[in-house]
């Protein structure tokens, strides 16, 4: 499964997760491969509750399916408990994902949320979770998309400043990555007062 399955993985897409002050950024490109292009308009940014979301990369059915379940599951917790935590659906997704470990959803995921604070998480498709860090790409783009972020990335971007640095991480991927492209780039933020893409 080794290289032959990272190889699948990083086939076809480049997504950015990045805390900013005051909230989260999530952005990708919108272009679907599997050898060529399937579609140009393809969502890989998945509102999950009020406050959570999460970018996607991988097999379009693994993703889909975990898409459902992570909205079926926040929206069972928030009925009884009121809104779930980041961190709390991180957890759920990657003790779901590594009991899946021998048939993988084939999914690499960036989750982003607003509780009382900024939360950033990327999952794998065993159920590793990664936190603590400021950002997180994925995807094929991923490597050129980091690039550019590391080279500009602060403490304290403001929003403005947060979404001009991951359209220009994406569009280079874009330029440069054959498999991401599509003719936008799709942002959503995620603060205090929720969800909204722009």
């Amino acid at each position: 499964m080794g290289e032959d399955f990272e190889k699948k993985l990083k086939t076809g897409t480049t997504t950015v997760g990045m805390v900013y002050n005051g909230g989260v950024l999530l952005a990708s490109d919108t272009q679907s491969t599997a050898g060529y292009i399937e579609s140009r308009s393809e969502r890989k940014i998945h509102k999950i509750a009020d406050n959570i979301a999460l970018t996607t990369a991988g097999v379009v059915g693994d993703i889909q399916a975990v898409v459902r379940f992570l909205k079926s599951e926040a929206k069972i917790y928030q009925m009884n408990n009121g809104h779930i935590t980041v961190k709390g659906l991180a957890t759920l997704l990657g003790n779901v994902l590594h009991g899946n470990r021998m048939f993988p959803l084939i999914t690499s995921i960036i989750m982003g949320g607003y509780n009382k604070d900024s939360e950033l998480f990327a999952i794998d498709p065993f159920g590793g979770i990664s936190s603590g860090e400021k950002f997180f790409v994925t995807g094929s783009g991923g490597p050129l998309a980091m690039g550019v972020i590391e080279s500009s990335y602060k403490e304290n971007l403001s929003e403005k400043e947060a979404v001009e640095l991951a359209k220009k991480a994406i569009s280079t991927a874009q330029e440069r990555d054959i498999y991401s492209g599509g003719r936008k780039i799709m942002v959503a933020l995620i603060d205090k007062d929720g969800y909204r893409e722009i």
